[in-house]
């Protein structure tokens, strides 16, 4: 079997992985991203780069080329039922270099990061390698053993990070067994094509026990049905002619190209989950993103609290991989920098879901709970909403 080594191997090419391989190799540690696929094209993944994420790329010289990639601009949260439009979130009236969220197509954006990384010689991608198993010496992570066109090498590396998603294997091998929270919902995504100069209010429709989410590409809609968890077997019993009905009747304004959603593969299921790993670390080997904490749909953080603790890794490992050796002390320190934001968020995104979501999804007529509408009529409030989506809990920023 061939070896080879590295300081630093990073299991995962999604943002938190790209990110993190990005800003060790511009200090010059050698980094290795072992990404299963071929490419980084996949459906419906998160297009949202909130503004947390732009001040990051702003960090480093990037954010200016990041938002001359094909983008759509979300400004604020609108919430439409009953004929009334409610502003939940306003990122404009936020006093920021960037007071909006960039929808950038994900595949892009992974491209982008991979490409601004390749730049530094201490960047090393190897596409269409899954990890089989980790290298473990003396109860030490010591790297990891990948397949690639039915070859196995071994990549022994002093850090290895699991940055491989919700279904992370590296997580898995590890022994890490998430916690779940109770996840309410699931979501079925569409897209519709986007008119020259349409505009929408992105955020929310709500109406006859339905929800949908309403997001922006530059020429296309992102539509996301709302459903109870369990219930997708009921929504493709019922066809597509009942799902083209409801989003005709929740966004009028694309009733007349409904008709082009012809066959559930056009239709994406998305079972939400919410969970976190108690311990992210053992020694020579961290968890991060969403291998670390799987966040909820909602308000689409999920890429940017992941992209935060990358950063938070860089910030606090970079010194001790160049040195050869990171200690579990040290690991320790990621996970306690990151972990108080995350529950933050992930308790927040609990409470949309219990008071809001479900609320919407009862057929009974439909009304934002007091709390609710107090936070979307008092400015103060409003801007504390957008910044709790936007930036959230102590955000990192590049060192």
């Amino acid at each position: 079997m061939a070896s080879s080594e590295t300081r630093c191997c990073i299991v995962g090419g999604g943002p938190a992985g790209l990110v993190l391989a990005l800003l060790l190799a511009r200090k010059g540690v050698a980094t290795t991203l072992l990404e299963a696929h071929g490419d980084f094209d996949r459906a419906f993944r998160g297009d949202t780069v909130h503004p947390s994420t732009l001040e990051v790329l702003d960090d480093i010289g990037l954010a200016r080329a990041c938002l001359a990639l094909e983008h759509g601009v979300m400004e604020r949260m609108v919430l439409h039922s009953g004929g009334v439009a409610t502003t939940i979130a306003d990122f404009s009236r936020v006093r920021a270099p960037f007071p909006f969220v960039a929808m950038i197509p994900q595949a892009r954006f992974l491209d982008f990061l991979a490409g601004e990384a390749s730049k530094y010689p201490a960047f090393d991608l190897r596409l269409g390698c899954r990890v089989k198993e980790l290298v473990i010496e003396e109860g030490r992570v010591r790297g990891a053993v990948y397949e690639k066109d039915g070859e196995r090498h071994e990549l022994r590396a002093t850090l290895t990070v699991a940055a491989d998603g919700r279904a992370s294997r590296v997580r898995k091998l590890a022994g890490f067994v998430p916690i779940k929270n109770a996840a309410a919902m699931d979501v079925m995504w569409i897209v519709l094509p986007r008119k020259d100069g349409e505009e929408l209010d992105t955020g929310f429709r709500v109406g006859a026990g339905h929800m949908i989410v309403v997001l922006a590409r530059r020429e296309e809609w992102q539509l996301g049905c709302v459903i109870l968890k369990g219930d997708a077997r009921a929504v493709r019993a019922a066809g597509l002619p009942a799902l083209r009905e409801s989003v005709g009747r929740l966004v009028p304004e694309l009733a007349d190209r409904v008709d082009l959603l012809q066959e559930w593969k056009q239709v994406h299921h998305l079972s939400v989950e919410s969970s976190r790993i108690p311990t992210w670390h053992r020694p020579g080997l961290l968890a991060i993103g969403d291998a670390a904490h799987v966040m909820s749909p909602v308000a689409g953080v999920g890429i940017n609290y992941a992209i935060q603790d990358a950063v938070a890794t860089a910030n606090l490992l970079t010194d001790s991989l160049r040195r050869g050796g990171v200690s579990s002390r040290e690991l320790e320190r990621v996970q306690a920098r990151r972990e108080l934001p995350v529950r933050v968020i992930q308790y927040f995104q609990s409470i949309v879901q219990g008071i809001v979501v479900k609320r919407a999804l009862d057929e009974r007529p439909f009304r934002l709970p007091v709390v609710a509408r107090l936070m979307s009529s008092i400015p103060l409030l409003r801007n504390l909403t957008a910044r709790i989506v936007g930036w959230g809990i102590r955000p990192e920023r590049v060192r």
